[in-house]
């Protein structure tokens, strides 16, 4: 895997999956008591951990976009 993904996205990634993760499943917000939008918000919180710690983006490799500098 090639990877695409700089600094500063994959710190935003991270915090977006975690305040996601927190939300779907800590929160007590009514919106995320239904099914389909806390487990939803879950499903994207834990890719975006993963694309993070993988520093690999499929979607950006289909675009051919990079946020990190090239080595």
């Amino acid at each position: 895997m090639t990877v695409n993904v700089g600094t500063m996205d994959r710190l935003l990634r991270v915090l977006l999956g975690l305040v996601l993760l927190y939300l779907a499943f800590f929160s007590g917000y009514p919106l995320f008591a239904g099914g389909l939008v806390k487990y939803g918000a879950a499903l994207v919180g834990v890719v975006m951990l993963v694309v993070a710690a993988t520093r690999s983006c499929p979607i950006y490799s289909i675009l051919g976009i990079r946020t990190c500098r090239r080595a």
